[in-house]
């Protein structure tokens, strides 16, 4: 009996330790198990605390226009440093948001140009990263550069349109895209239009003759635009210009004489002479382009040779009111004339002390309307003819 009660506690003892032993390996499994999970998972939680980078454009890109956006966002953290470099090294203005979570360029770029945006950011835990994106903008083979009339800060005269023409050296614009990236603002607001004199000049008028004292505010927005037909806008230009005082002078070929009103009332009346039966001064509304305290009139540059009944004739107080030769200018040859008949050659004569009066008077913009001349009417392309173009047709624009 003892000896099999020893039998038997051995076997339980045997068994308890197998079972012992047993929970001892699940045990060390266990723990094993829970340390390579616990190693995992401060890995992972690593990572979740490491910065992402996204930048846009991303590295490599070529043909980037240079108004799209150049940007660098970052989550799970913020940025550190962020810097766009051109290909010399040299900085390009930038904006970091307040809580550093973002970046973007503030500066135009150029055509052609190698850029390079470099980003540092930190997260809450683990080192600084940075992240890099080298791109490449458009490099267009055309580019067109708008000239404008009046120029900045100028002051000019009620009947002056807005000239913008696009250079030679591109071919013409889409004339929708090109109206569209020339902004027009009036103080006061005026209903006003574009008109298309050929593919490359566009001018933009009111309804009715300029208010005096109306200030005007012009974008033309073309950098970076493409304009149609692979034209690209070489360059943004903004003027700000005034109307001045409201001067209008008419001209009657019939009375000879000339009424000279500003603002509204009649200041002063002078005898004239408008051009004889052979070259007649064309009816119409002329707008002064300029002014000359001298000029060379040579009818050989219209189409008359001197030989042929022409001129070639320095004058005092010349003042241009269109391309095909019409002035206003002194002429102390016809100061019997004036008043009296038409002699001229197409211009407006006057005495000496009128021409200077009128000229000292007169600036660019300012109106000058003939009438009874017996000659043609004025064409609306010759010089700044335009308010001969009706509101109806200039309004649909002549696309």
């Amino acid at each position: 009996m003892n000896q099999r009660r020893n039998s038997v506690g051995f076997v339980r003892r045997a068994r308890r330790s197998s079972a012992v032993l047993a929970a001892g390996l699940v045990a060390l499994l266990a723990a094993g198990c829970s340390g390579a999970a616990g190693g995992q998972g401060a890995h992972e939680g690593a990572e979740a605390q490491a910065p992402e980078v996204r930048l846009a454009p991303e590295n490599g890109a070529k043909g980037i226009s240079p108004l799209d956006p150049v940007t660098a966002e970052v989550q799970r953290g913020r940025i550190v440093e962020a810097k766009l470099t051109n290909a010399d090294g040299g900085p390009v203005d930038g904006e970091l948001a307040a809580d550093r979570k973002s970046w973007k360029v503030t500066q135009k770029l150029g055509y052609g140009r190698t850029y390079t945006l470099s980003v540092t950011a930190k997260g809450a835990e683990g080192p600084e990263i940075t992240k890099q994106s080298t791109f490449t903008t458009l490099d267009p083979a055309a580019k067109t550069y708008v000239s404008m009339i009046p120029l900045d800060g100028e002051t000019v005269g009620v009947g002056q349109p807005l000239v913008f023409r696009f250079s030679e050296n591109a071919p013409a614009p889409d004339k929708a895209k090109a109206e569209e990236a020339i902004r027009i603002r009036t103080e006061p607001a005026v209903e006003g239009a574009f008109y298309w004199y050929d593919d490359r000049e566009v001018h933009w008028r009111p309804k009715d003759y300029w208010a005096a004292g109306t200030t005007i505010d012009v974008d033309i927005d073309v950098y970076g635009k493409e304009l149609g037909d692979g034209v690209w806008g070489e360059e943004d230009r903004q003027a700000t210009f005034h109307i001045g005082d409201r001067v209008v002078l008419k001209a009657d070929g019939a009375s000879h004489r000339m009424t000279i009103e500003k603002n509204g009332e009649v200041i002063r009346t002078m005898p004239v002479s408008l051009g004889k039966p052979e070259f007649p001064s064309n009816n119409g509304v002329h707008v002064v382009m300029s002014r000359h305290r001298k000029y060379l009139m040579d009818s050989s540059t219209y189409g008359l040779p001197v030989n042929a009944g022409g001129y070639r004739t320095e004058v005092e107080w010349a003042v241009r009111i269109s391309n095909g030769g019409e002035f206003l200018h002194a002429a102390p040859w016809s100061v019997a004339d004036q008043g009296h008949r038409n002699v001229s050659h197409g211009c407006i004569n006057m005495s000496n002390a009128d021409a200077e009066w009128v000229f000292n008077l007169l600036k660019r913009g300012d109106v000058v309307e003939i009438t009874n001349s017996g000659g043609p009417d004025l064409r609306s392309w010759d010089g700044f003819g335009d308010w001969q173009v009706p509101w109806s047709e200039w309004e649909a624009g002549n696309r």
